[in-house]
């Protein structure tokens, strides 16, 4: 029908790790309704079971970030049913809060586990059947603590700025092979995880933003549609955009 814009991601693979809840949950949606086959992954099975059902994804998988044989047997099992995999979004996460000085090691590396390098063993599992192909889309849920930092936030603060280290220099190595990747970095949203956060952090901040407000988990979604689509995401090689309530203008 004239005038009737296709489907962004029509019959495009899309992993989306995390989806269960929170943005990766709205991300998962936004792909279903553009076209997409979506199969949603998250560590507990009921949850991510529940979710897909939810949203009409094409199906889950139960995948502990923390464990790349987990990984690798959801991404094996993805691989098994649709063939490839054409997009990996990366949003599983978690969120504590502690000054440095009373950090404990094991606080430390629990968030630097999930954060950070559930991040790479995803793309470690699937960046090469995209290499192989010629052709994908990673992209990975940063945050705009990664590029300012958070009091009380050490841990989460450097996992970030690991996440948009790691996309810029995956994307390097990967470019020629047309599997473009990038990061998003929102802002304080309103997400399950950020419920965690004492009120009094919650309060100071809104207090910083230009807009004077968090975000919607469906406020980042677009973002990542964009980033997943053609053409739209095509000169997209190793960037950060920043849905963040204006708390991060680079």
């Amino acid at each position: 029908m004239s005038g009737v814009r296709p489907p962004a991601l029509q019959d495009r693979v899309a992993l989306v790790v995390g989806g269960a809840s929170g943005i990766g949950a709205s991300i998962a949606r936004a792909f279903v309704s553009e076209g997409a086959v979506v199969v949603v992954a998250d560590r507990d099975a009921d949850a991510v079971s529940m979710a897909s059902n939810d949203m009409a994804a094409a199906g889950s998988a139960t995948m502990d970030v923390r464990d790349f044989d987990s990984v690798q047997a959801a991404v094996s099992g993805v691989m098994a049913r649709y063939g490839q995999i054409d997009v990996l979004v990366n949003s599983a996460g978690i969120l504590t809060e502690s000054p440095l000085v009373e950090m404990s090691p094991q606080q430390w590396q629990e968030t630097i586990d999930v954060d950070l390098t559930g991040v790479f063993l995803c793309c470690r599992a699937v960046v090469p059947h995209m290499v192989a192909r010629q052709s994908g889309r990673v992209i990975n849920i940063a945050s705009q603590l990664g590029i300012k930092g958070g009091r009380g936030l050490t841990h989460y603060s450097a996992a970030k700025a690991g996440v948009i280290g790691l996309t810029k220099a995956l994307a390097l190595e990967v470019a020629e092979h047309n599997v473009l990747v990038n990061a998003i970095a929102p802002g304080p949203i309103e997400t399950p995880l950020v419920a965690g956060i004492s009120e009094d952090w919650k309060v100071a901040k809104r207090a910083e933003l230009p807009l004077g407000r968090f975000g919607t988990p469906d406020e980042v979604a677009p973002t990542a549609v964009l980033l997943a689509s053609d053409p739209g995401g095509n000169l997209f090689v190793g960037q950060t955009l920043g849905p963040n309530s204006g708390d991060v203008m680079p």
